[in-house]
């Protein structure tokens, strides 16, 4: 569904998200973010040389993903073997490599009807190197993750017809602080919140490097995540808000890159 068709189709009473897009300032929010990134993608560089965007976006998005884990924030100079040694690292490139080009559209077509699969697979290229080898792409053990993950799955799927930005930001906050398989969930977390954005039209090539804006607020990323896992309104409302916030920084990083590129 493209982001137009999603932002006019109206959710029904039903809808499970339909009392976050209620909350103050959630749905003007998610309209001024759909915009910003709108408007990149009309940007003249963005028309036809998007593939050199999105892949500047990835590793951008890589590198601020693994430092929000505490990983290196730098790559391998070009002169090296190109070897990343951090395994954060390591693990946060192959999951944006997942995330861009013809692989993006793979990743989408199994994303949209089978999430958890796909979540699965995210995890086993984030965490190699960090976990068990019988444990990637494993959910741990754990009264309600599973369930919880299937509730995920459900929305991701075609389960609310909130807006694109008010989606993205649940299956991010849900995952990073469920965090389901117990090692690099946060770097699955955002990659999923990337995911929801493609697969909806919200940003459908991948251009925007929200992660940029919370890896430079890496406590109030961390408070605003356990404040929506609190579950009061308040603090799923400043979380909404604040990932809201991210995507238009994210649209203001991605111009940049654009602006960077030949037209």
């Amino acid at each position: 569904m493209s982001a137009a068709a999603r932002s006019s189709a109206q959710p029904s009473a039903d809808d499970p998200l339909v009392p976050i897009l209620r909350l103050p300032g959630v749905a003007e929010a998610a309209e001024s973010a759909g915009a910003a990134i709108a408007e990149v993608h009309r940007h003249r560089a963005n028309r036809r040389g998007f593939p050199l965007s999105a892949t500047e976006a990835s590793i951008r998005a890589a590198r601020a993903s693994a430092t929000l884990d505490g990983g290196a924030p730098e790559l391998p100079a070009e002169d090296s073997d190109g070897e990343v040694a951090d395994p954060v690292l390591a693990g946060s490139v192959r999951v944006a490599a997942a995330l861009d080009g013809t692989a993006l559209e793979a990743t989408l077509r199994v994303w949209s009807r089978a999430p958890l699969q796909v979540l699965a697979r995210l995890h086993l290229l984030a965490a190699s190197g960090l976990s068990d080898p019988d444990a990637l792409g494993r959910p741990r053990p754990g009264a309600g993750v599973a369930q919880r993950l299937d509730l995920l799955a459900q929305l991701v799927t075609g389960g609310t017809k909130v807006p694109a930005a008010v989606l993205a930001a649940v299956v991010h906050g849900e995952l990073v602080t469920l965090a389901p398989f117990g090692t690099a969930d946060g770097v699955v977390a955002r990659a999923a919140s990337r995911l929801v954005a493609a697969s909806t039209g919200l940003d459908p090539k991948n251009l925007t490097v929200p992660e940029v804006y919370w890896m430079r607020r890496p406590a109030q990323y961390r408070d605003e995540a356990a404040a929506f896992a609190a579950g009061s309104a308040d603090g799923i409302a400043t979380w909404v808000l604040s990932c809201c916030a991210a995507l238009e920084a994210g649209a203001r990083e991605a111009t940049s890159i654009a602006d960077a590129h030949p037209g």
